[in-house]
């Protein structure tokens, strides 16, 4: 055991880990050359066709050690490197990964520098109690800045000049000192010589067709051989072992886990749902012992519901999301029903891309064509009465632990009167952006309802060098900044800025329902939650979008937004005119008058009478430009 490096490779979003990731698998002789593809550890399509990591990946390597301290020269050293995402929408796969190593690289972009989720990583890896290697990436890029990259870490984050190692993916320069580093610095797992019970702790899982769930796994203590009868803890289920090995990057099959070790073991399990992430798994023999301490679940941030384009292709979508949520454990949903769109599901995202990529495969993977309705937090509201009658026609009405409603949705929100507080989720927002945008962004954050907290300057000014990079910190309401925040940010920055967040709390706040009538009926599925101050303007711009897609009729039909019965919007829908005079050819002009008249009559009774129905096509138009 004292041979096992466990590391991760961390960083911002397009840093260079996966393509660093290749040279090392192909430096240790992990991978052959001929065998040697672009983003190996990215196997999924979207991976490789985006160019950014979705999923926590490993891979075992052997390396012999090339440096100078002799001691490390007797034996091949066993390297366990697991390749994390860099968006901040996947930090929980990072924080997964930080916690089952006992290293991490941390790797900055020479061009690019240090950005937010660099120093969110840095911090994560610090809580975790981790050993972290700096590394500077892309160093053979004519406009590589090393040495200011460089200053920067020092400075910023506290590491040592001569501890900085330079490294290119591309190249492969530095990786053969990385190596010996890790060798060098990071330590072999820990193993509490009191603990002879065996504990595995489940950092990951995907479901195989022929071996079933599969578990990706960390033998804290103890062994596991195969064949042998093991234990869910959490999930109180019974594992006939089907396979075990280690990931060299692929499935290999070994008679034997041992003590510190990284692994997987098939369990030939059907339901994915049998294996957690974060539970321990244990020898049948040995079920009543104390489990490993897991994982904190993810707090969903963005919900949005998704249904089906084919309405009678329900059954299959339910199928697809099962299947897609065994394999990423920060989605959650719950089934809804709309009176337009049909059976759906509402889902909770850790973000924007994640809801996207959510789509992506739901699309690629099972050939699941769905769209989706727009973004929304999750509300909670304090209620004067809980009685069921006052509170209004609510979808399944939940209530959280203090007793405050649960609200995702329009269809869920409850009469004004009966509301007494409502509050939102806010988010801490740091946002790394160069000193020249810093008045942009800050206008920014206030037009979204952000409020300024504090700037930190990213490097000392001397009297050779002056900052131009800050950190401006602010605290800001979710629903904020899961719409075009980001587009907007990254825009008036030409590309520059990059922003990290993370949930802090509830604050009470002046929220509405905005209801949608067309025709004078109530259309639950376009209603929405919003700011009070930002309701005229939303509902304005939705009723006009309206008044576009929804087809004309033979009579006017008023489309109008409304908060607590008072018209807060409207437009009207044009009806069409057809010429009843048309077949005149003469005679009196009072003929002309009379079926004028008659005309007239009919048009008001179709406005009485008249039923509008809403196409699913105009529907889903409002969606997508919402």
């Amino acid at each position: 055991m004292s041979n096992i490096r466990n590391f991760s490779i961390i960083a911002h979003i397009d840093h260079g880990k996966s393509t660093l990731a290749d040279r090392i698998l192909e430096k240790t002789g992990a991978i052959s050359t001929r065998q040697m593809k672009d983003r190996m550890l990215d196997t999924l399509e979207l991976e490789q066709e985006k160019g950014i990591t979705i999923k926590l990946q490993t891979a075992r390597m052997e390396w012999k050690y090339t440096g100078s301290n002799e001691n490390f020269s007797l034996k091949p050293f066993t390297l366990n490197l697991i390749d994390t995402p860099g968006h901040v929408d996947f930090s929980y796969e990072v924080s997964r990964s930080i916690a089952a190593s006992e290293g991490v690289v941390l790797l900055v972009d020479a061009t690019q520098g240090i950005q937010a989720q660099t120093i969110s990583n840095f911090y994560k890896a610090l809580d975790k109690d981790v050993v972290i290697i700096p590394a500077i990436s892309k160093v053979d890029l004519p406009n590589a800045e090393v040495e200011k990259t460089r200053k920067a870490l020092v400075e910023i984050l506290g590491f040592k000049d001569n501890e900085i190692i330079l490294t290119s993916g591309k190249t492969g320069e530095g990786v053969e000192l990385l190596l010996n580093t890790i060798v060098e610095k990071v330590p072999p797992p820990k193993l509490d010589k009191k603990d002879e019970e065996t504990k595995l702790l489940i950092f990951d899982s995907f479901f195989h067709e022929h071996k079933g769930v599969v578990a990706l796994v960390k033998v804290v203590s103890g062994d596991v051989k195969f064949p042998e009868e093991l234990f869910a803890i959490q999930t109180d289920v019974i594992i006939h072992t089907v396979e075990t090995g280690y990931l060299r990057p692929g499935l290999e099959k070994q008679a034997e886990l041992k003590t510190g070790e990284v692994g997987y073991i098939a369990t030939g399990l059907k339901d994915i749902k049998d294996i957690h992430v974060g539970d321990t798994i244990t020898k049948l023999s040995q079920k009543n012992i104390i489990p490993l301490p897991g994982y904190t679940p993810p707090k969903p941030m963005v919900f949005a519901s998704l249904y089906p384009v084919d309405s009678e292709k329900f059954e299959e979508f339910s199928e697809s999301l099962e299947k897609l949520a065994l394999n990423d454990a920060a989605l959650t949903y719950t089934k809804e029903k709309s009176p337009i769109l049909g059976s759906g599901f509402c889902c909770g995202f850790l973000g924007l891309l994640h809801l996207e990529i959510t789509q992506e495969r739901l699309s690629r993977e099972f050939d699941t064509e769905v769209f989706t309705t727009t973004p929304s937090v999750l509300y909670k509201l304090k209620l004067t009465t809980k009685d069921d009658s006052k509170i209004g026609n609510l979808i399944q009405p939940k209530f959280d632990s203090e007793g405050l409603l649960l609200v995702r949705s329009a269809g869920e929100y409850p009469r004004q009167e009966v509301i007494e507080q409502a509050f939102e989720p806010w988010v801490k927002l740091e946002v790394v952006t160069p000193m020249r945008y810093m008045g942009a962004v800050i206008e920014l954050a206030k037009e979204h309802r952000g409020i300024y907290k504090m700037t930190e300057y990213l490097t000392r000014k001397t009297k050779t060098d002056i900052t131009d990079y800050v950190i401006l910190e602010f605290e800001i309401p979710t629903a904020e900044i899961i719409t075009n925040f980001f587009d907007r940010l990254k825009s008036l920055s030409q590309g520059y800025a990059s922003m990290d967040y993370e949930h802090i709390d509830y604050k009470e706040s002046e929220i509405a329902k905005v209801s949608i009538w067309v025709s004078h009926e109530a259309v639950e599925a376009l209603s929405f939650i919003t700011f009070k101050s930002f309701a005229s303007k939303r509902a304005g711009a939705l009723v006009e979008r309206l008044a576009e897609v929804i087809p004309r009729q033979q009579f006017e039909i008023p489309v109008q937004a409304a908060i607590s019965g008072k018209i807060i919007a409207r437009a009207d829908i044009r009806a069409y005119r057809k010429d009843v005079t048309e077949k005149l050819y003469g005679g009196d002009v009072t003929r002309k008058k009379k079926l004028l008249e008659k005309q007239k009559k009919g048009k008001k009774r179709l406005k009485m009478f008249g039923k509008v129905e809403i196409p699913k096509e105009a529907f889903l138009a409002v969606l997508k430009t919402d």
